[in-house]
């Protein structure tokens, strides 16, 4: 599926493909929720980061946000780039070296209209802030942390791959 997405104010829109566009992955970790997720979580779909095309690049900015576990002294830079609007602070996508296949564009950016999760994964549960109140469904997961199922793997395993 061909995914067109754009910032608030119109200075960045992109386009890539994505053979899965299900926004169903609710990630309520404190990044997400600080940079992204004004409900208390954000989504992030996954898409070809070669078939990713941008228009207005000059006005992207880059966050790399920074990663302190319990044991560590210091907060460490994460590799993962979180790309925005340097002029209406819109979040556009995720893209993490780790996999240079893929780019992780945020629901909110795309334009497309997408297609409705029969279910929905709820992760970083045990970061999420205290006033969020998490709304589950028949059939969704619940993850303290990370689930061990891909985005693509979820879509396969439902038989929703295009």
């Amino acid at each position: 599926m061909q995914l067109e997405g754009s910032c608030h104010c119109g200075a960045v829109s992109f386009s890539l493909d994505s053979a899965h566009p299900h926004p169903y992955q609710r990630c309520y970790c404190s990044i997400c929720r600080k940079t992204q997720g004004g409900g208390g979580f954000a989504i992030n779909l996954g898409g070809d980061a070669q078939s990713l095309k941008v228009r207005g690049r000059k006005h992207i900015s880059i966050y790399h946000a920074r990663l302190k576990d319990a044991e560590d002294k210091r907060a460490h830079r994460s590799s993962a780039e979180r790309h925005f609007c340097s002029l209406c602070g819109s979040g556009l996508w995720l893209f993490s070296p780790e996999w240079p296949e893929l780019i992780h564009p945020f629901a909110s950016a795309i334009d497309t209209p997408l297609p409705v999760p029969p279910e929905h994964t709820h992760l970083m549960l045990g970061s999420k802030a205290p006033w969020v109140e998490v709304e589950t469904h028949a059939g969704d997961q619940q993850f303290e942390v990370y689930p061990q199922e891909s985005i693509a793997q979820w879509h396969e395993r439902l038989g929703l791959t295009n």
